[in-house]
C-alpha cells in the first residue's frame, strides 16, 4: 500500500514538472537509463540501499555515475529521492511517472500472450483491432505462452480477454462435469 502511494505521489510530482519544462520524452529516457543501471548494477543498487551509506556518499556516486548522461532535473529527483530515503521505490515511480505520460498521450499497454510466436503482419493486425476497440494508440507487449494452446490473450490494464483454446477447454470440462 505505501509502495503505490509513494510511487505515485512522487511520480505525479516529476510528471508535473516536466510538463512545465516541456521535457517529459528526454526525462523519461533518463529515468529509464538510470533504472536500468541501477537494476544492472548490484553493487550500486546495494549502496543506494546500504544504511550505513551517508546521504552525501549516495549522491556523489549518483553523480559521478550519471554526469552528463541526466539532466539536472533528473539528478534533482534522485537527489530528492535520497534524501527522503525513497530511492528504493525508483523502478515502482518510474512505472507510475510511463502510467501518467501514457495517458495523457492517449496510449494504452497491452499485453498479449499467444501459443506460438505471432509474425509481424499477425501483431499488426492485432494492435490495429485493438486500437479500434479502445480508440487509443496501442503499445503492445507480445508474450508467447505454449500452455494456451491457442489464440490469445490479452490483457488491458484489469481487463482481460480471453480468446484462448485452454480456456474453451476448461469451460467445456466444466459444463460437462455440471451436466454429469
Amino acid at each position: 500500500m505505501l509502495k503505490g502511494a509513494v510511487s505515485s505521489r512522487y511520480a505525479e510530482a516529476l510528471y508535473n514538472v516536466v510538463v512545465a519544462q516541456k521535457m517529459i520524452d528526454q526525462i523519461e529516457e533518463e529515468i529509464k537509463l538510470v533504472v536500468s543501471t541501477i537494476e544492472s548494477i548490484t553493487d550500486l543498487r546495494k549502496i543506494l540501499e546500504h544504511p550505513l551509506i551517508t546521504i552525501k556518499e549516495k549522491k556523489d556516486i549518483v553523480a559521478e555515475i550519471f554526469k552528463d548522461k541526466i539532466s539536472a532535473i533528473t539528478l534533482s529527483f534522485l537527489y530528492l529521492l535520497i534524501d527522503n530515503y525513497r530511492q528504493f521505490f525508483l523502478k515502482d515511480i518510474f512505472i507510475a511517472f510511463v502510467k501518467l505520460v501514457n495517458s495523457a498521450r492517449q496510449i494504452i499497454q497491452a499485453e498479449v500472450s499467444s501459443a506460438v510466436e505471432l509474425n509481424e503482419t499477425e501483431k499488426e493486425k492485432l494492435s490495429g483491432v485493438i486500437q479500434r476497440f479502445t480508440g487509443k494508440k496501442v503499445e503492445p507487449v507480445f508474450k508467447v505462452d505454449p500452455s494456451i494452446i491457442g489464440g490469445v490473450i490479452l490483457r488491458i490494464g484489469d481487463k482481460v480477454i480471453d480468446g484462448s483454446i485452454r480456456s474453451k477447454l476448461n469451460s467445456l470440462r466444466e459444463h460437462l462435469v455440471q451436466i454429469g
